[in-house]
């Protein structure tokens, strides 16, 4: 119930399309059930007029009839019309609106969560909550209304007519749905849950499937694929089976109405406390009628897939967020001095601190550079930099601001990253590149991709620019797509670069280029650069070497190489640096 009364919260800003659909489709289901009624009591009427030889006005019915069916042919296409008009700004609005719940979370609190579950919530779960809409609220509102009207309107002919259809209308719009819901509560829990898993397993198979098949595990992925989908059919053959019975029982409980108003209506003909026109018309009202109860077992059977769908999205949208934004109004620090002072942070459930005491001082326009072991917290830096966590203990500083002042996009609009694992849209280079400045001209991607040194390679290309880099950047080699990061840092112009091994994993030749891309890249930037190549480490400013969360030496490239610890890193013997 909680669930349902937040997805009512959610749809306050399209109550007007819900209303209107809920008006639409009850008076097309009174202009059903009236055309079905009143052509029962004419045909019937008409019988019994002529076999007394009489005259009766058949004006007034024939309008009544011409009109209902003329509703009713309208009704549908505005039902239609207002119920998909109403259910695609919902899923816009509700996108939008789990979107802006999501970003603040990235990305400490989404490391739990895989990229493929993130996918399946922002699209199949969201869709799933539009059967709230056309199969829960809707029907329900409709079914409950009409049937008062059913029932007062039996009840005006007689009392015992009317209470055998409220107790039937009763029995195919309460019983048989509540029993639907418990029946379906597992399948449909299961439902939504193997198709998460599907979509998750699916997405991993595609993105990496060059590495299932070097590995020779390709087989054992399909045969995960198979059975995800064997439990999914499973779950849907047996929700089918559920709605077939369900349905069944709503035919049944529509035939013994009808039944019964023939039954109860018979000795009212005798004692002339009906006319036969009017049992006929009651008794196909009584058969019509339970097509307002008809889709409320199939609705309160996906009831639970819909809810399960629902707690999934409520699951992301509860998370707090690491560095939660500041409140008061946005700040602008004055200048981009950056330190670090006895800085202390532990990652949630880590055995040891992640940074102890550490301090950084980084300078307008200096180059420093980060070495350190595998684990010794020099990606924690940057993640405490960009504001992605907060520190546990000291102060992280931008001018004379202190960090957690200012918001996450004030913060970022001073810093431009150059990550390890360069992440491109699925989309044109160009798209790529814009990400960062949105206003760019054609001079400026230009003169960004030529001081990144892919300016050339892109001008090879058949649609140059435009060349679309496929999921993942998987169309462009590693060293092209670093190229593409560092030239949409250098479009964004920030004053702040932070590199996080931009060269790991290249080959000579590529290294070589992407190091004289990233020089000029540094050229009036403050630079805070994670590495271990000499190549780069031969043009910092000042060195920091982290272990184990601590900083143990500073000093030049130089100065450094007569110690242990950093030749170690870097690979050199010790006693031939020295």
């Amino acid at each position: 119930m909680k669930e349902l009364l937040r997805l009512w919260h959610l749809f306050k800003p399209y109550r007007a399309w819900i209303w209107g659909g809920f008006l639409i489709a009850l008076v097309t289901l009174l202009a059903n059930v009236t055309l079905l009624a009143i052509s029962g009591w004419f045909i019937t009427a008409m019988a019994v007029a002529g076999a007394a030889g009489v005259m009766m006005n058949y004006f007034t019915p024939a309008t009544i009839i011409r009109a209902s069916a003329m509703a009713r042919t309208l009704g549908r296409y505005l039902e239609r019309l207002v119920s998909h008009e109403a259910t695609l700004r919902q899923l816009s609005g509700l996108r939008v609106w789990f979107y802006q719940h999501l970003e603040p979370l990235a990305p400490a609190r989404l490391q739990e969560f895989h990229s493929g579950d993130l996918l399946s919530r922002i699209r199949s779960d969201i869709d799933a909550l539009d059967n709230f809409y056309v199969r829960v609220l809707i029907p329900v509102l409709v079914a409950a209304s009409a049937s008062l009207v059913f029932f007062l309107f039996t009840a005006f002919y007689d009392l015992g007519l009317a209470l055998s259809l409220l107790v039937l209308l009763l029995i195919a719009g309460t019983l048989l749905p509540t029993a639907s819901r418990k029946l379906g509560r597992e399948p449909g829990r299961h439902l939504v849950e193997t198709e998460a898993k599907l979509r998750q397993t699916a997405i991993d198979g595609t993105q990496g499937l060059s590495e299932l098949l070097v590995f020779g595990a390709a087989d054992d992925h399909a045969r995960s694929l198979d059975a995800l989908s064997a439990e999914l059919i499973a779950s849907q053959d047996r929700m089918s089976r559920l709605a077939g019975i369900a349905s069944g029982g709503v035919g049944l409980c529509a035939n013994l109405a009808l039944w019964f108003a023939i039954w109860l209506g018979l000795p009212l003909l005798e004692t002339n406390s009906l006319a036969p026109p009017q049992l006929a018309m009651l008794a196909l009202l009584a058969l019509a009628s339970f097509e307002a109860v008809a889709p409320l077992p199939l609705a309160f059977q996906q009831l639970e897939s819909t809810l399960t769908a629902a707690r999934r999205l409520f699951a992301i949208v509860d998370t707090q967020p690491a560095a939660p934004e500041p409140e008061g109004p946005q700040v602008t620090p004055e200048h981009f001095h950056l330190s670090l002072r006895g800085v202390g942070f532990r990652y949630p459930k880590a055995e040891r601190a992640a940074l102890r005491d550490f301090n950084l001082e980084l300078p307008v326009g200096k180059r420093i550079a980060l070495v350190g072991p595998t684990g010794s917290g020099k990606s924690t830096v940057m993640n405490l930099l960009l504001r992605f966590w907060l520190p546990d203990a000291g102060e992280i500083r931008l001018g004379d601001l202190p960090l957690a002042q200012l918001r996450g996009e004030e913060l970022r609009r001073h810093l431009a990253l150059v990550s390890q694992q360069t992440h491109l849209f699925n989309t044109s280079i160009r798209e790529n590149l814009l990400l960062a400045a949105p206003a760019a001209s054609e001079q400026d991607l230009e003169r960004a991709c030529r001081t990144a040194q892919i300016h050339d390679f892109l001008q090879s290309l058949p649609e140059g620019y435009d060349t679309w880099v496929g999921e993942t950047g998987v169309r462009l080699s590693g060293g092209q797509a670093r190229r593409i990061a560092i030239a949409r840092a250098l479009l964004k112009d920030a004053p702040i670069l932070l590199l996080d091994e931009p060269t790991e994993g290249l080959d000579g030749p590529t290294e070589q280029a992407l190091m004289m891309a990233i020089d000029q890249a540094m050229e009036g930037r403050s630079t805070l650069l994670i590495t271990h190549k000499p190549i780069a480490l031969a043009r910092m400013d000042e060195i920091l070497v982290i272990d184990q969360g601590r900083l143990v030496e500073r000093g030049s490239h130089q100065e450094l190489l007569q110690g242990e610890l950093y030749p170690r890193l870097l690979g050199f013997d010790a006693s031939a640096a020295a």
